[in-house]
């Protein structure tokens, strides 16, 4: 058992009804698999699951539990702070293509 430190400018969706939520409602819960480490308070780049960014968003809360299931997951609950423009949203999607989601080597 441990946690796993997220890159403190990537919150990436993997599930299409979250992200929704987060740009229609304002606020919204992602569930990811495993211990994680989301930095609380921060001010952090939204990533679609095609790896595009579209948000900025502050994490509110980060819940890392083992669930009913016996899978650790944690719970990231955030709020929008607002939609990147489409300059914005192209440039965070080819840095974070370059350092976070390209091929490692």
């Amino acid at each position: 058992m441990g946690f796993q430190t997220e890159f403190n400018s990537v919150c990436k969706f993997k599930n299409e009804q979250e992200l929704y939520e987060l740009l229609e409602y304002g606020r919204t819960k992602m569930v990811k698999q495993g211990f994680r480490v989301y930095p609380t308070g921060q001010k952090v780049i939204a990533y679609t699951p095609q790896n595009t960014a579209v948000a900025i968003v502050k994490i509110s809360a980060s819940i890392a539990e083992i669930n009913f299931q016996g899978d650790e997951v944690t719970a990231v609950e955030m709020e929008l702070v607002r939609k990147l423009n489409e300059e914005e949203s192209r440039v965070q999607t080819a840095l974070a293509e370059e350092m976070f989601f390209g091929e490692q080597k």
